[in-house]
């Protein structure tokens, strides 16, 4: 009778949150099992969690970034990069979301900034608008895979899962993910005969490696004076932090001091340092340094709406997971999550076989539902058959938020494509068929992530 409600409420039209808590009443007031005022006591417990303190903080660290001259950085520094290479400005999209992912954490975030940018160049530079969008929009699925990641938060919050752990665990998927893009635009450029979008420069090549190169030798050297040297952890930490701003200063770095969020959050959280939901909040006082003091791009009329915003934003999503909060405990409370995980594992006990039927069922499920609540419903559904199974926790926390990702790309309810038929000024049915090609690179990238677990689990478990 639960899921008869939802249903009937999805149908008509009613928002995802209000469907799941509306139906949850509804059968409460129908049985009268339970008194009212559950639905209310759940929801709030719901969202009474330590760990969803990091959802407000990593929007707001993405708005600040976004907003402080950090996605013109990303570009400039992606181009000198790699766009001297056929199809340049392609693999300028993908690399960029590859850093920007590391510091927004959202799919959408990284449409709407870092994807603007891009699309306006390329359309410039002679590219098709659907080829801008299709590359556009593949690449923005790397947000909430490359950390930090505000989908896996939720889900470490409803499995109870380290959020560390997935945050690392999205690392090499996230890298394997953008080679494949990668040599997609390169089969494009040499399919249409593309040339490289600007001239090769050894000494801006130079330079852009010589800040990877900082970015890579950054956490190496800090490492070895804690942990070889002795040095006080602290310490050491804040000295390494001063003298990189002296290095940006003396060289004028690109991206060197964006690049590093990332880094920083991971290294933190890898150490011990401090908690994702810290974590986040050392990203926004990053941001805002970066934005206010140091580039200077940031004003305070600017912050004011950056912070509305993204009160907005996470009003929204807190309310999504305390409807679900309740509409998953009902769907426990009333054995639905029981009787589902005995009809599958009466249908099969292979975990291969059991992979398969998920993605298909969350790439369907990804079309209709925003990612948040399609987390907060499907974790109390198949997390009980995955433990039954042997499929790890975190695994399978990488395998559901891709495959939602995708779901982004796609009508009726992909935000993603919204977004990008917005930016570039394209109808929605010519966005959805540039974006049809990037599913190879996408689905391809499931599939190895989905069947070869050791490649998501291989950070992990050398941290946790």
């Amino acid at each position: 009778m639960l899921k008869i409600f939802f249903l009937i409420f999805m149908g008509a039209g009613i928002p995802v949150a209000i469907a799941m808590a509306g139906a949850s009443l509804v059968y409460i007031l129908v049985t009268g099992n339970l008194p009212p005022f559950v639905v209310i006591h759940r929801m709030v417990s719901g969202i009474d969690s330590f760990p969803l303190l990091a959802v407000p903080f990593f929007i707001l660290a993405g708005n600040l970034m976004n907003n402080a001259g950090i996605t013109t950085r990303i570009y400039n520094f992606a181009l000198a990069l790699v766009g001297w290479l056929k199809g340049g400005l392609g693999h300028v999209n993908v690399l960029g979301s590859v850093i920007f992912a590391g510091m927004s954490g959202t799919a959408i975030a990284d449409a709407a900034g870092l994807g603007t940018i891009e699309i306006k160049a390329m359309k410039e530079h002679g590219y098709s608008s659907e080829f801008a969008v299709g590359v556009t929009a593949a690449s923005a699925t790397l947000g909430p895979i490359i950390p930090p990641s505000l989908p896996f938060v939720i889900y470490g919050m409803m499995a109870n899962v380290s959020i560390g752990a997935l945050f690392l665990a999205g690392l090499l998927p996230g890298l394997l993910m953008a080679v494949l893009m990668m040599l997609t635009v390169a089969y494009f450029a040499h399919k249409n005969k593309w040339g490289a979008d600007i001239k090769f420069s050894a000494s801006k090549l130079g330079k852009a490696l010589i800040e990877l190169g900082v970015v890579a030798a950054w956490p190496l050297v800090l490492w070895l004076l804690i942990a070889k040297a002795g040095a006080p952890a602290q310490v050491t930490v804040i000295a390494g932090l001063i003298a990189l701003f002296v290095l940006d200063k003396i060289f004028k770095f690109e991206a060197v001091l964006p690049i590093m969020t990332p880094v920083l959050l991971i290294g933190g959280m890898t150490t011990g340092l401090f908690t994702p939901t810290e974590g986040a909040i050392a990203a926004c006082v990053w941001a805002m340094v970066l934005g206010f003091f140091w580039y200077k791009a940031l004003k305070f009329k600017m912050f004011v709406k950056v912070c509305l915003d993204t009160v907005e934003t996470t009003s929204t999503v807190l309310f999504i997971v305390a409807a679900a909060s309740i509409f998953g405990w009902m769907l426990t409370a009333t054995g639905v999550t029981t009787a589902i995980a005995s009809w599958v594992l009466g249908f099969t006990q292979s975990p291969w076989v059991f992979l398969l039927l998920a993605n298909l069922l969350m790439l369907f499920v990804g079309c209709f539902l925003e990612p948040t609540a399609a987390i907060t419903i499907l974790v109390p559904i198949l997390l009980p058959i995955t433990a039954q199974l042997g499929i790890d926790p975190v695994h399978f926390g990488l395998v559901m938020v891709l495959n939602l990702m995708i779901g982004l790309l796609h009508p009726p309810m992909g935000m993603v494509l919204f977004v990008l038929a917005r930016v570039a000024h394209l109808s929605v049915e010519r966005t959805t068929i540039a974006i049809l090609p990037w599913l190879v690179p996408l689905l391809l990238s499931l599939g190895i992530i989905t069947y070869f677990p050791s490649l998501v689990l291989w950070l992990p478990k050398m941290f946790y």
